[in-house]
């Protein structure tokens, strides 16, 4: 009976070790993969980041608007404010002001009602309304603290009447999560640690002589 003594017959070439290691090293299937996955991180975070400085500039020009639209209210007599004569039908203290504020910015930014209320504990918005003797006597800093955060001791609710120069301020903190691009839109930068978009908008006008 013929034997073939061949060395490829029931034997392994010595090579094949060799070029499997070879194949494998020259093997890219699930590169892709892992590319994505150490860029998967830093992409979405840059696109989030982008989404929500999209969502607190549209929150920015509702504070904006508000503010024009409560102006033009006070400038108008169709808000008055007045310690001596609290019966009149447009008279409106700081919690009616409030209210009426945040039905302004109510389809993005919700107001609860102990931020409405609660006047003295209020911790995102801030409203700054008070009648001034010229317009160039009205501020144009933003008053910080020595914290770096908002200074709120010298807001008041106190706008002037009939024919009075007036600045109507509001100051909004919008919470932000990826706290990449505040540095560079915001010159508040508390030393607490709080991430926050300071949303600050103002108008200055003088009132009407209204009845």
């Amino acid at each position: 009976m013929h034997q073939d003594h061949s060395p490829m017959a029931g034997s392994t070439s010595p090579n094949a070790p060799k070029s499997g290691l070879k194949r494998l090293f020259r093997s890219k299937d699930g590169a892709a993969a892992i590319e994505f996955a150490l860029l998967a991180i830093p992409y979405f975070l840059i696109v989030f980041a982008i989404i929500e400085t999209f969502v607190a500039y549209t929150a920015e020009q509702l504070v904006a608007n508000a503010v024009d639209t409560m102006g033009r209210k006070l400038r108008t007599g169709n808000i008055t404010y007045s310690t001596t004569n609290t019966t009149a039908p447009t008279y409106m203290d700081e919690t009616k002001f409030r209210r009426a504020f945040c039905g302004e910015i109510s389809i993005l930014i919700k107001c609860s009602e102990a931020e409405i209320t609660a006047v003295t504990k209020t911790n995102k918005l801030f409203l700054d309304a008070k009648p001034y003797t010229n317009f160039s006597d009205m501020p144009t800093t933003i008053p910080v603290g020595s914290d770096g955060d908002l200074n709120t001791t010298g807001l008041t609710f106190a706008p002037g009447g009939a024919g009075t120069k007036n600045m109507l301020r509001a100051y909004y903190r919008w919470d932000i999560m990826t706290d990449l691009l505040r540095p560079y839109i915001s010159n508040i930068r508390p030393t607490t640690g709080s991430n926050y978009f300071l949303i600050v908008e103002t108008s200055a006008f003088k009132n009407e002589d209204y009845p």
